[in-house]
């Protein structure tokens, strides 16, 4: 059993919270602060009962050692401006200014400690490395909360070893996240359709072969489409091509095999390289020139996409049609949320670059009914994988 923050005495305690804060950075600008206010409703009602909160997250990915391009601090001034009340920065994880800060702290206060991935323990393989670090990281608090869903699939030390060593409990956005992935795995209201894109192929393959079976129809775009055109037989030009091709023509026939539609789309925008400036074209997805590279699905693919997604009842989507950052290749994108923010289907977005791409083009998160924090999460718990830092906040189960 898992038991939330609302099962906790917390008051006049220090509580450290693992929240998930990497978010997106152009130099020292926050360009989403999605994943930052979607820690609030957990951080405000501990500060609300008497708390007071150390905060810990990584962002991005140095090498196990201080680096500035990292560091937390705009988003501890984020964050203070989003709670309304002074976010204090540590200067280190578990050195001397996170210690004196946290023993500093009074109920309602906020520490968030610097980047967790500045220490090599974070996200050491080696057991006793990793362990020692969660030693003292829980020496900094009484209680731990964990909230950061968008790592749960990672063991590392802030996720999976402190709750071993603290009593603890899950926020309310990992709540909130399980409990929408639950209704894509469990009693699915069909139809079920999937939308799958994205440049991270590899990371989406697994997973296709889990829905194979669970949803009714799945419809690629963006890079994703490539692999399966090249399984096809179909030239792909300079496209991106991730992914093993005899995978993609399992997965073909498989879904053929057990009545699947995996939606391929039928014409792409092309062009000779990323740019907002050159020419560009639409052409069958079956002739894409040699020298040109697919970045967005066509107009005629939204179309389909868009009829497909009317029929739904339960929607999954992660991952972009294409390069949405340059806006006329945003078209597809923009077609699929606004497909689903029309919809009265049950509607998931996966996280990562696909809540980036619907707030960039204007999609409240409210459009939708729910906005995962957590892209490679939720997609390794579709696959029905065990995630550590889940396991870990059980109370019933050991964790080995």
């Amino acid at each position: 059993m898992m038991k939330t923050i609302d099962d906790l005495d917390v008051r006049g305690k220090r509580v450290l919270v693992r929240a998930d804060l990497n978010v997106p950075l152009d130099g020292l600008r926050i360009t989403d602060d999605g994943k930052i206010r979607a820690c609030l409703p957990t951080l405000s009602a501990l500060l609300d009962r008497g708390a007071a909160v150390v905060v810990c997250s990584h962002l991005g990915r140095p090498a196990g050692a201080p680096d500035p391009a990292y560091s937390l601090a705009p988003v501890a001034a984020r964050l203070g401006e989003l709670l309304g009340r002074p976010v204090a920065m540590a200067g280190d994880t578990v050195g001397p200014s996170a210690r004196s800060a946290a023993a500093a702290l009074a109920p309602g206060d906020v520490l968030l400690l610097e980047n967790l991935r500045f220490n090599p323990g974070e996200t050491s393989k080696d057991d006793a490395a990793r362990g020692a670090f969660a030693d003292q990281l829980a020496s900094l608090a009484d209680l731990y909360v964990g909230d950061g869903f968008g790592t749960v699939h990672r063991r590392h030390a802030s996720v999976f070893d402190v709750p071993a060593r603290l009593p603890h409990a899950a926020g309310y956005l990992i709540q909130a996240e399980t409990a929408a992935l639950q209704r894509l795995t469990g009693d699915v209201a069909r139809p079920y359709v999937v939308v799958l894109g994205g440049a991270k192929v590899a990371d989406k393959f697994p997973v296709i072969g889990s829905l194979i079976g669970v949803a009714d129809e799945i419809l690629i775009g963006g890079g994703m489409a490539f692999t399966f055109l090249a399984a096809q037989g179909h030239g792909v030009g300079t496209s991106l091509l991730q992914g093993d091709l005899d995978a993609a023509r399992g997965y073909l026939d498989r879904a053929a095999e057990s009545g699947v539609r995996l939606v391929l789309p039928p014409d792409l925008a092309v062009a000779a390289g990323r740019s907002e400036a050159g020419p560009s074209e639409v052409v069958p997805a079956s002739a894409i020139p040699p020298d040109q590279m697919g970045l967005d699905i066509g107009p005629d693919a939204a179309k389909l996409f868009t009829a497909r997604l009317a029929t739904a009842r339960t929607v999954f989507w992660n991952g972009p049609m294409g390069v949405f950052e340059i806006p006329r290749y945003a078209d597809g994108t923009r077609a699929v949320a606004d497909a689903l923010a029309r919809s009265s289907a049950f509607t998931a977005v996966g996280g990562g670059d696909t809540a980036a791409a619907v707030r960039t083009l204007g999609f409240p998160d409210e459009a939708f009914g729910h906005v995962s924090t957590g892209g490679g999460a939720s997609l390794e718990y579709l696959e029905g994988k065990t995630l550590p830092g889940l396991a870990a906040l059980l109370d019933d189960e050991p964790i080995e």
